[in-house]
């Protein structure tokens, strides 16, 4: 049986990106908000949220029971852009909390993410079965030697 992590991540959040355009509902305030505390524009991508909420979904997956605030660390710039010039050192900031909260509480709506007591969001079963169904589409979409690559 084929599970999310016999693919490759970028194909697997795009192909679930497309599953869940229908279940979830992009926030009337996503086109003026940014996606973290480094960053100055929104995002720019027409499927932002649909994206974002498939990675977060494999992130849960992944990393599971885990909490917004270590989900901001994960999702967050890793420098502060190219505005410092070698001045002063490099800081990490945070992704953007809102956006990630929101988008798990969707998740958890359409029954494919549960929150557990004290430990952070989990996927469920529902959830796992959509990630490995479509890990298996996608695995029959790839070619033989872009397979090879990954393994």
């Amino acid at each position: 049986m084929t599970t999310l992590y016999d693919v490759p991540a970028e194909n697997l959040i795009e192909a679930v990106a497309e599953k869940l355009e229908d279940d979830l509902e992009e926030p009337e305030w996503l086109e003026f908000v940014t996606t973290g505390t480094g960053r100055e524009l929104p995002p720019e991508q027409e499927d932002f949220w649909s994206r974002r909420a498939a990675s977060l979904l494999r992130k849960v997956a992944e990393d599971g029971p885990v909490g917004v605030q270590r989900l901001r660390s994960a999702y967050g710039d890793a420098a502060n852009g190219s505005t410092r010039y070698r001045v002063r050192p490099n800081h990490k900031r945070d992704g953007s909390g809102n956006i990630i909260r929101t988008a798990l509480q969707q998740l958890e709506e359409a029954g494919y993410v549960d929150t557990s007591e004290k430990r952070g969001r989990t996927v469920t079963g529902e959830g796992k079965a959509l990630l490995d169904e479509t890990a298996e589409e996608v695995l029959e979409e790839l070619d033989r030697p872009e397979l090879e690559r990954y393994a």
